[in-house]
Parts: structure tokens; sequence; C-alpha cells
């Protein structure tokens, strides 16, 4: 098929890679503008920019699209180029109806969560600061609602009791890729399923101020705070008088006053919660790079209250 492809992080860069390896032709990509990053904060493309680049393909980087002006590349590709469907995966910008209304097909939506729960910025996160035991793709076709439009195609991956945002993310997004490319190979027949009523949840953007850890809370819900937050924002502790992210973590059985310092061992250090107690494996200073508890130790005198 010839498409348009719209989409910004690592998520949607491994989709349109997908779809480029499996044949189709993407005549236009819109991705959001370069955006200062890094140390030295200079301009950065996004992840599916470099692909588009790498791939000789027309990049469109819009602040927004609510100015009928900007519509115009995406009209060309549809009138001029013969693109038939826009792909989204992770996009951040929101298509206003009209834009939808450009491609014969309309768009369809890589989105990283079991619609209807978890529609929203933060699907991955949420799913793994919730408990869930299960999450996967859906692959929907786009309406002005947020994520509300009709199902294509869904498939489901359990989430370990150790992934990470930042691995359940990786494979999220070959997941995303093979559905995209699967639902491009049968597109006439997919039946559109209206999302259930019951069960909706929303996944909020991650907002920093979540990323301090509350020792009132049981060790089980920091635990999984701990693995939702990496790699970002990073979970945050204060020890020894200063703030240290922990980027591992597990559950122990013990007990204490809620930020008690209960063991400080090669093993971890314990830090007693509202309920049993969260052992710290891999942490990092400011300015620091991430360490095992054994090597943080030996810069940082901890001892048990």
């Amino acid at each position: 098929m010839r498409v348009i492809f719209a989409g910004t992080p690592e998520f949607a860069a491994r989709a349109l890679e997908a779809l480029l390896a499996a044949g189709h032709q993407v005549v236009l990509v819109l991705t959001q503008p370069d955006r200062p990053a890094g140390r030295g904060m200079a301009l950065q493309a996004s992840a599916v920019k470099k692909v588009a680049l790498g791939h000789g393909i027309p990049v469109f980087q819009p602040e927004r699209l609510k100015d009928p002006a900007t519509h115009k590349p995406i009209r060309a590709a549809c009138v001029e180029q013969g693109a038939e469907l826009m792909v989204v995966a992770a996009y951040g910008l929101i298509l206003p109806q009209a834009v939808l209304d450009l491609p014969r097909l309309g768009c369809i939506n890589i989105h990283a969560s079991l619609l209807p729960r978890w529609r929203g910025a933060a699907p991955i996160h949420r799913a793994i600061e919730a408990g869930d035991a299960q999450t996967g793709i859906t692959i929907m076709k786009m309406e002005a609602g947020l994520d509300t439009g009709p199902m294509l195609l869904a498939e489901a991956i359990d989430i370990d009791a150790r992934d990470t945002t930042g691995s359940l993310h990786d494979r999220l997004a070959r997941l995303g890729g093979k559905l995209a490319v699967a639902a491009l190979a049968r597109f006439d027949q997919l039946v559109a399923m209206p999302q259930p009523e019951a069960g909706v949840t929303y996944a909020d953007k991650i907002d920093k101020v979540e990323a301090r850890l509350d020792w009132t809370q049981p060790a089980e819900i920091l635990a999984r705070k701990v693995r939702a937050f990496n790699p970002f924002p990073g979970a945050v502790v204060t020890l020894a008088g200063e703030p240290v992210k922990v980027w591992r973590a597990d559950v122990v059985a013990a007990s204490g006053r809620p930020g008690q310092i209960l063991a400080a061992e090669t093993a971890g250090i314990a830090v007693a919660c509202g309920e049993a107690a969260l052992r710290l494996t891999e942490l990092q200073k400011p300015g620091g790079r991430r360490v095992t508890s054994a090597d943080f130790l030996h810069g940082n005198s901890l001892r048990p209250d």
C-alpha cells in the first residue's frame, strides 16, 4: 500500500521499519519537530525522522495541525501521490478530523495496550505500575476521541515479573510492527469492532513528581513503580541526605518504621515500607552512573537505623 506514516519515538520507528521491510511505500512521514537533547542540548531528530531520512522519505514536522494550511503536504500526499491510508504510532500531536478524513481509507493507530484499558499517553508505564498480568497491541481506526476508535486487530503478551517499561516497550514495539504489517496485508477483510464500554481506563502522562517513592506505601506497590519508571523518569529516594535514583528493587519480608534502613548489605539496601520492605539493588547518585548496591555502599556509609 501507499501510506503516510506519523510517529515520533523509538516505538514508532520500529513500526515504520517493519512497514518498509514488508514492501509498503511510505510517501510522507510526519514527526514532531527536532528537540534539544543531551548534555549540550543540541537539536536532535526523532527516531522516526532518522529512519525516514535513511530511506529517502520526505519528512514534515509541524508544531501542530490545527491550522488548515498545515494540512497541505498531507493532502498532496493523498491526492498527488496516491496515499490511501495513514498509519499513526505515538505521534504526540492531535490529528483534527479534517486530517483524519484526508486518506481514502482513513487513519489507523498502533496503540500499546489492550483497549479499552489504558487509553492515553503512557499505557506501558501504567500497565506495569498497576500490576497488570497482560498487555498488548491494538490496531484501531482513528476518530476524534482519545483512543476511542473501533478495533481492527489485537494481540496480548504477558508482563513478566521483572519487566521494566524499557524491556516491555521493546517487546511491544516489535509486536506493533508485526501487527501493523498484518493489518495492511488484509486491510479489506478486517472488521472494525467497537470498543466495549466496560473496562475503560486512562494512562495519564508520567509526571516527574510521581518518581519520588513514598515509604508509607506497601513495598509491592513501590517495586512496581521502580519498574514502571525505568528508564523514565527513574524512581527517586533520599539516602545519606541526597536524592538517589533506584533502577532495580525487590520486595523482602521484613518490617519496621516506614523509611527505616533495615539492612545495608552487598545484596541490597532494605528499607521498611508501609507493608514489608523494599530492597534496593541498583542505584544512581546525581551525576553518577548506575551501580549495584554493593558498589554504592563502597562510597556511602549507610547503616541500619
